[in-house]
């Protein structure tokens, strides 16, 4: 689930019935989204005054505007997922911003310390989800001017160091004009991005895939995904980016799809060392 930022996401519930839940920031103010049904029929509900807005935008988020039919399986690896995988659709939300913040927490950190500091910010800095969000424990995030107040104490004791809250606050300064690159094609999206300080191509990359659904975005600077994608496709444990381009080069304008379904169908290289350990919360250091 990739709008998913961890099994805490204050932002996003999956309920006992199976309803998923989804609490946004749209450029019409916070909603959040209700989907129920079957994948051959699904509803949805939103309440909040962006609440039209989402329900608009809820087809592209679904990937009804994904169209995989240019997508030609080249390697055994790739057609077996392919296969598994017939529904995969890459979601397409138009939201930039909400997909840039939670990319730059993301930075040179653990998966675990990430969602820690989403969910940490936006409990302490977001608002109540509009509606009868489950629980109440829904959070939509703050606006531009919200995340502009965020204090450095607050930054600092959800593990966030300078570098990526000053990457944050450079690009709430500009605001709407990062919810503008929606109605740009994903490679211009994503080099006008990289223009702000702080941001790169890991960061534009796993930020345009899911604001755009770009199907030929790639993650590079990646620490995992080259060796997963070089593993699968060659057997060999060790590979970089240049290898894992070259390697994707056959699916050129489809490579984002490619590596999503190596990941989903091909068991990633064993590790010969400890997993990266987290940090420990900044109040105990």
């Amino acid at each position: 689930m990739p709008l998913r930022r961890g099994g805490t996401d204050p932002a996003f519930r999956i309920t006992p019935d199976g309803a998923v839940w989804r609490a946004s920031r749209t450029p019409a103010g916070p909603a959040t989204l209700r989907i129920t049904g079957s994948p051959a029929a699904l509803e949805g509900h939103a309440w909040g005054p962006g609440a039209d807005w989402l329900l608009d935008a809820m087809p592209g988020m679904l990937g009804a505007h994904d169209d995989p039919s240019a997508f030609a399986p080249r390697h055994r690896v790739v057609h077996a997922s392919h296969r598994r995988n017939p529904g995969l659709r890459l979601t397409r939300t138009g939201l930039v911003l909400e997909a840039l913040i939670p990319a730059v927490l993301e930075q040179k950190v653990t998966t675990i310390e990430a969602y820690r500091a989403w969910k940490l910010l936006l409990f302490q800095h977001g608002e109540p989800a509009p509606g009868p969000a489950p629980a109440d424990r829904m959070r939509v995030m703050p606006d531009a001017r919200g995340w502009a107040r965020v204090p450095s104490w607050d930054w600092h004791c959800a593990g966030v160091d300078n570098k990526r809250a000053s990457t944050v606050m450079r690009a709430v300064r500009l605001g709407a004009r990062i919810d503008a690159l929606a109605a740009l094609e994903p490679a211009e999206a994503s080099r006008r991005l990289q223009s702000v300080p702080g941001i790169g191509p890991w960061t534009a990359a796993e930020t345009v895939q899911r604001s755009h659904g770009a199907a030929d975005e790639v993650t590079v600077g990646d620490l995992h995904l080259p060796h997963h994608i070089g593993f699968a496709l060659t057997g060999e444990r060790r590979s970089d980016d240049e290898t894992m381009l070259a390697l994707l080069e056959p699916y050129a304008g489809q490579r984002h799809r490619a590596a999503r379904l190596i990941v989903l169908g091909a068991p990633s290289p064993p590790r010969r060392g400890p997993r990266l350990a987290p940090n420990p919360p900044s109040w105990r250091s």
